[in-house]
């Protein structure tokens, strides 16, 4: 049954958020109408069975809430809403609850005071539900409400994502570290993108230190790595046996010619530089050749997620080898890198 939901989402980039808790839901299967997307809120339309598999595999959603009204952010309007909202279906005799108002840090200049506002909606909630009760520290339900665009989105809380794990996988806090290596949030968002899924095979060819193979194996993925360094092969097994994952094969191998069938999904990110590492091709051929083996492998729909620098016009390659194109994003490195992020898919 369809229930009217709105996630709260990261602002570290300005599209991938969006564009991840969509894939998810495309992923598992779950129909949805998006309402609006407004700054760091989505607000849909989906099945409320949704929200227990979103926070497991998202990098970049900080909470999923039930949508009771929205409306514009000042306190007549606001409490006109609240009055015109039904609690019955949410708050049950003798539960209790809170209240919180966050406001999206672009909207600091609005003149609605968060904590006088929380004061506000709690006496008017229970103007409605007279038998409930305010817990500030152990509620049974939480309001939420989210200022952003001038608007108020209010809602119960039905789930909360921490992103604490992510930076307990950082880069540096792995055995084995490259300074090349993909944030945890990063390549937990590229597996997203690919529509990767638990016991489904994700190949990556670049393995490198391991962080795609990590969190696609941490939504139940089997894995499967390859890298033409023999020291970067035993890096990545060292950093999944330190998180205690075990990969269906590592491989010393050449990307260009994997040796392998088919895969479900593709997520990598090609060295890009120095020779040495580019396995003595240019970037450009590299990433050509590693495109063409993924349009080899992968079946009819299914999808590649690849990151390289913007300047190298990815999208025309995959488009040039037979992909579609379905989305780019631009995650920017540092002042002479911005990786572009591309999502194919095999038509």
């Amino acid at each position: 049954m369809a229930a009217k939901l709105f996630f709260l989402l990261s602002g570290e980039n300005p599209t991938m958020p969006v564009s991840e808790a969509r894939a998810i839901l495309e992923t598992e299967g779950y129909p949805y109408t998006v309402v609006e997307e407004m700054t760091q809120i989505l607000r849909l339309e989906t099945e409320a069975e949704c929200v227990k598999v979103v926070p497991v595999r998202s990098a970049f959603t900080r909470l999923c809430a039930l949508e009771l009204f929205v409306s514009n952010a000042n306190y007549a309007d606001i409490l006109k809403a609240v009055d015109e909202t039904s609690f019955s279906d949410v708050l049950k005799s003798g539960e209790s609850f809170v209240v919180r108002i966050n406001r999206i840090k672009n909207f600091a200049d609005n003149a609605v005071n968060t904590m006088e506002l929380e004061i506000k909606l709690g006496r008017q909630i229970l103007k409605h539900a007279p038998e409930a009760k305010v817990n500030l520290k152990q509620p049974d339900k939480t309001f939420i409400g989210i200022i952003t665009d001038e608007k108020l989105v209010f809602g119960l809380k039905l789930t909360e994502v921490s992103s604490k794990t992510f930076s307990e996988r950082r880069p540096r806090k792995k055995p084995f570290f490259h300074p090349s290596a993909m944030p945890a949030k990063l390549a937990r968002c590229m597996v997203n993108f690919a529509h990767a899924k638990a016991e489904r095979t994700l190949l990556d060819p670049f393995c490198g230190t391991g962080s795609t193979l990590i969190e696609a194996a941490y939504i139940g993925c089997n894995v499967l790595g390859v890298d033409a360094a023999k020291r970067m092969v035993m890096g990545c097994r060292r950093n999944l046996r330190f998180f205690n994952i075990n990969a269906d094969g590592l491989f010393l191998a050449d990307a260009r010619m994997l040796p392998f069938f088919k895969v479900d999904c593709m997520v990598t990110d090609p060295p890009y530089g120095r020779s040495a590492s580019t396995l003595k091709s240019t970037t450009r051929e590299l990433v050509n050749d590693v495109l063409s083996s993924a349009f080899r492998l992968l079946p009819t729909g299914h999808r590649v997620c690849i990151a390289s620098p913007k300047t190298l016009n990815i999208k025309a390659i995959g488009v040039s080898i037979g992909f579609k194109h379905v989305e780019s994003h631009f995650a920017y490195v540092h002042r002479t890198l911005t990786r572009e992020i591309a999502v194919f898919e095999k038509e």
